[in-house]
């Protein structure tokens, strides 16, 4: 991974919220918009800010299914990471 990618995936993760988003998604494998707006006091357009800034950096990926997006962990960039900080 280069540098300029692993920084971005590093100021996504800046923000506390997108931490916690980040953590659920882990945890669950995928979860659904529907049920992280239930687990944060945001409003939808705030989730969805966050949420575009985790999948431009690559970190988070989507599927949408009727109305509502699933989001889960992006492993292979999540591999990129670990070896960017292990090579540190």
């Amino acid at each position: 991974m280069e540098s300029s990618k692993a920084a971005e995936v590093f100021k996504a993760l800046g923000d506390e919220n997108r931490v916690q988003i980040v953590k659920l998604i882990a945890k669950n494998g995928e979860i659904c918009a529907c049920n992280l707006l239930d687990k944060f006091d945001i409003t939808q357009p705030t989730l969805s800010h966050h949420m575009k800034i985790l999948k431009t950096c690559g970190l988070v990926k989507s599927r949408k299914e009727g109305r509502w997006h699933h989001y889960s962990i992006d492993e292979k960039r999540l591999g990129e990471l670990r070896r960017f900080l292990e090579s540190i």
